[in-house]
């Protein structure tokens, strides 16, 4: 694989990276408080729902950088030669239904696919309960404050 796919695999990780902990640590600080009688805080749900898009178009990058490199997704068991927006589609497709943990089925990895489809499984898996976390924080520290 040639070096400028490697740079641009490692941008992109690193924008995901920083968009997962931007969303973790701004969890953690005082957003909601101006919502004092809810549990639920409309600013925090918004960063959630960018930061699920970031990491699909984030991934879907990725995987669209690597099947220039190679094809790394299969359809229905078949090797298909599609063309840039075809790829461009089935990346981001991919992406979006492993992030959600659907799985269908009918798109698979192959080769280094897998592991990077593995990583993106495990964060679409994690990132609610850190959410749901980062709304149990708020709410404890709104009831310290009064």
């Amino acid at each position: 694989m040639s070096i400028i796919a490697w740079v641009f695999i490692f941008f992109i990780s690193f924008i995901l990276l920083r968009s997962i902990a931007s969303f973790i640590n701004k969890g953690m600080g005082n957003l909601g408080e101006e919502m004092r009688g809810s549990y639920f805080s409309i600013e925090i749900f918004y960063t959630l729902l960018v930061t699920y898009v970031i990491i699909i178009i984030g991934f879907g990058l990725i995987y669209l950088i690597l099947s220039f490199e190679g094809i790394i997704l299969v359809e229905n068991g078949e090797l298909r030669d599609v063309n840039v927006v075809g790829s461009i589609i089935h990346s981001m497709y991919f992406s979006g239904v492993t992030l959600l943990t659907i799985g269908y089925g009918d798109i698979t990895p192959i080769g280094i696919g897998r592991l990077i489809a593995l990583i993106q499984a495990l964060i679409g898996y994690v990132l609610p309960t850190a959410f749901v976390l980062v709304l149990v924080q708020n709410t404890r520290g709104r009831r310290r404050n009064y």
